[in-house]
């Protein structure tokens, strides 16, 4: 069936007894201690109890051809699954950067009338699935919205607590290091090898398995909430990290230094595909220049980014650049002591 054929009681009853099932198995995992989502999906509002710690907030959109195609240039088609685990993915890193224990998130589903039904209840799915595949797992879904629209339009609001301070960006001072914990290039790698013709990628062996990067990331929600301990200041890389260092770098008035050669430790899992991608463009570009731009500038692997003290730098993190007390609005992050040629995803300039 397609959505044009449904009333909205008849999709929401696809969509919410999975949804429900979710937050059972919350439940039942909290073991007698006091629930935060005291009411779930069927009323106007979800009610929380969030008395616990300071609570945190985001919220975070996709929209079909911006952020993903239903049909790619390769042949893959992005279903329900991998836009709800994506879903899961960017809002919970957000969370996590501020240090916070994800609660509960709320969706809104806009859907236009020619999405098979099928669609909708895998969304549910891969959102559930994403949310325990990160180890949240006293994270509920608290309710949403669904309606009709042109295009497919997702956003989710993440809510979490935190008993302490939360981590911010604003905090790093000079003589931290900079460390990431989590992937970096592989979104970017899935991206490009997405957007080639399925023709071109036959050349190269189980291509399919670099598309995960940028339809299904991992994400780095438990290294936050360790990093929380030490860091200085912190945040989920969402759009590069050039770009976002850069935001760490303004906020906290301080210049960074990227090490290129700290970097190649993100660069083997993705030398395959680098090399081919670099044959189907004539070489403009060697596999050694791909794989920089694609973990130096490469966004949604939504890895975490934080600065520590030097002797403070927990494991799972990957110490990439040092924090130094001369800040350059114009460019306020360099690698190899050099500005980069380019800086990341800006939404709006592309």
């Amino acid at each position: 069936m397609k959505i044009s054929d449904l009333s909205e009681s008849q999709l929401l009853a696809l969509f919410l007894p999975i949804i429900d099932e979710h937050n059972q198995r919350v439940a039942q995992r909290q073991q007698g201690e006091s629930p935060v989502l005291t009411l779930g999906p069927g009323d106007d509002c979800a009610v929380l109890n969030l008395l616990q710690g300071k609570t945190v907030m985001t919220i975070d959109t996709q929209t079909e051809n911006q952020d993903f195609r239903r049909v790619w240039a390769s042949g893959y088609e992005s279903g329900g699954y991998d836009v709800g685990w994506k879903a899961s993915v960017q809002n919970l890193g957000d969370i996590a950067a501020m240090g916070a224990q994800p609660q509960t998130l709320l969706v809104s589903l806009s859907l236009p009338g020619d999405v098979e039904s099928d669609w909708v209840k895998d969304f549910a799915r891969g959102i559930c699935d994403s949310t325990l595949a990160q180890g949240a797992d006293f994270c509920t879904i608290a309710g949403g919205d669904l309606g009709r629209s042109s295009e497919i339009s997702v956003t989710v609001t993440a809510v979490g607590s935190s008993s302490g301070e939360p981590v911010r960006r604003d905090s790093a001072t000079p003589g931290d290091v900079l460390a990431v914990a989590g992937s970096l290039g592989a979104a970017a790698c899935g991206l490009d090898l997405l957007e080639t013709p399925q023709q071109q990628l036959e050349e190269l062996d189980d291509y399919q398995r670099f598309f995960t990067g940028q339809t299904r990331p991992a994400g780095a929600l438990c290294y936050g909430l360790v990093a929380a301990q030490s860091a200085h200041a912190m945040m989920d890389i969402s759009d590069g990290l050039l770009r976002d260092a850069g935001r760490i770098a303004r906020a906290s008035g301080i210049g960074i230094n990227i090490d290129s050669q700290k970097l190649a430790a993100f660069f083997e899992p993705l030398r395959p595909a680098a090399a081919c991608v670099s044959a189907w463009g004539g070489k403009q570009e060697s596999p050694e220049q791909i794989l920089l731009r694609w973990v130096a500038t490469g966004g949604e692997d939504h890895a975490m980014l934080a600065a520590f003290a030097p002797d403070r730098v927990p494991t799972g993190f990957t110490v990439v650049g040092r924090c130094g007390s001369e800040f350059a609005p114009e460019a306020p992050v360099t690698v190899d002591g050099r500005v980069f040629d380019r800086s990341g995803w800006d939404h709006f300039s592309g």
